[in-house]
């Protein structure tokens, strides 16, 4: 597949989790709650989880932004769903290096949608929309484990 083409779908992908946002909304029992917001162009997200036995039992999001912070919310709620508490860190960490543009160990878990969000790399303005609901994610887990 040409890069053209790559690209085309990624933006594909990233309008699709923007337009139908999976996981938007609230969760009303015992959660897990970060609020945080870019200063800079607006952006700003509330991420909720609830955390069970070390593991993240479910996700939402609730916010604000741009195309590309909505849908990154979006696809972290549901590429976090599931996973152990110390895997959802680990991939947080692989997220950060995909916005910087380092190589990351493609076998360490199936990243889905979420490589649409490797081109952001070339646009050192929007990185920061990007990791916005994965820095909320990891200071809400780095916070409940104290």
């Amino acid at each position: 597949m040409s890069s053209h083409n790559l690209d085309t779908l990624y933006r594909q992908v990233i309008m699709d989790h923007y337009k139908n946002p999976r996981n938007r909304g609230e969760l009303s029992d015992d959660t897990l709650t970060v609020n945080l917001n870019n200063p800079t162009c607006g952006d700003r997200v509330q991420i909720q989880m609830k955390i069970e036995d070390g593991q993240v039992e479910t996700a939402k999001f609730e916010g604000e932004g741009c195309s590309i912070s909505l849908a990154s919310a979006s696809m972290m709620t549901q590429a976090v769903k599931g996973l152990k508490v110390e895997d959802a860190l680990k991939m947080s960490e692989i997220f950060s290096d995909i916005m910087l543009g380092k190589e990351y160990d493609e076998d360490l878990f199936d990243l889905g949608d979420i490589e649409a969000l490797a081109g952001v790399a070339k646009f050192p303005a929007r990185i920061k929309c990007a990791t916005l609901a994965w820095k909320a994610m990891e200071q809400g887990l780095n916070k409940q484990d104290k």
